[in-house]
């Protein structure tokens, strides 16, 4: 079982999600957070597995119809831009009632797994809206995350359409380093780690050993890994290092749904590198040169 287990990206993902979030909850009941901290970050896990079940079992595979995907997230990402809640002059956020959420990081780890599967022209324009987007907010975490996401697809890529989005990206990802971000952290929102850290040093332990689980999926070796890797590892970094939210250790629905729902874009079972190798050849022979398979916050 254990060993099927490792196969399956997916509900390693969900394995994880469910156990960082737990540790999430537990760290902020001991430090004192607000019971509607705790019944949030609940619901937003229940709410998350829920549509990560939906999603698979409507979709099947997030691969089929990814760039129109990657478009229609994009837009919402320039939407939120323009129209979205303005907090020190950065609009990053949309407000659903009492419930506030930060649309990147719901949809911009799908997006760029989803590209990663299948890199289409659709989904190049759209990678490219969603760096101009994240510039515009500006969102220097998530733009580093879209940075790291689009490294990891183009280096090993041979064509140039996901080159010339990295390219895309990292200019992106420059005019947030020279917009001012003057955001205060929030309690139990950011600077999570090092909260936990400061209350005591088996608090911070645990919480560290946390955020390590969210990478588990790419325990299954498969040719998503190591974008998966890259995406998540850029967010808990800036969430290290800077005042930008922590997904799923604390508060906030966004990282949960987030990090949930972007396991959609994951494969069902493993495919290693020699099937990958297969998927590869034959996705090139179906859709030319554009198209092919790789072998892959609330506040």
């Amino acid at each position: 079982m254990l060993s099927k287990l490792m196969l399956r990206p997916r509900w390693l993902g969900a394995i994880a999600a469910t156990a960082a979030t737990d540790a999430g909850l537990a760290f902020m009941a001991f430090a004192g957070a607000p019971h509607a901290y705790l019944a949030l970050n609940s619901a937003a896990l229940a709410i998350g597995l829920a549509l990560l079940a939906i999603v698979v079992r409507s979709r099947g595979d997030a691969e089929h119809g990814s760039g129109a995907l990657v478009i229609v997230a994009a837009s919402a990402l320039l939407a939120t831009a323009q129209f979205g809640v303005r907090i020190d002059g950065a609009a990053r956020w949309v407000r659903f009632g009492v419930v506030t959420l930060q649309p990147a990081l719901i949809l911009l780890p799908l997006m760029i797994l989803a590209y990663a599967r299948r890199r289409d022209r659709l989904g190049s324009i759209g990678m490219a809206l969603a760096a101009l987007a994240l510039a515009l907010q500006p969102d220097r975490a998530m733009a580093g995350a879209l940075l790291a996401g689009t490294a990891a697809v183009a280096l090993p890529a041979r064509e140039p359409a996901p080159r010339i989005v990295l390219a895309v990206a990292a200019l992106g990802f420059a005019v947030t380093l020279l917009r001012a971000d003057t955001l205060p952290p929030t309690p139990f929102v950011e600077q999570v780690l090092a909260s936990a850290l400061a209350l005591s040093a088996p608090a911070g332990a645990g919480m560290v050993a946390a955020a390590a689980l969210l990478l588990l999926p790419a325990l299954a070796r498969d040719h998503t890994a190591p974008v998966f890797v890259a995406v998540w590892l850029a967010i808990l970094v800036a969430a290290t290092l800077g005042n930008h939210p922590t997904p799923l250790l604390g508060y906030g629905g966004s990282g949960i749904l987030g990090y949930l729902l972007c396991l959609a874009a994951l494969p069902g079972t493993a495919r290693r590198a020699g099937r990958a190798a297969e998927a590869t050849a034959a996705s090139r022979d179906e859709t030319g040169p554009d198209r092919f398979v790789m072998p892959l916050a609330a506040r």
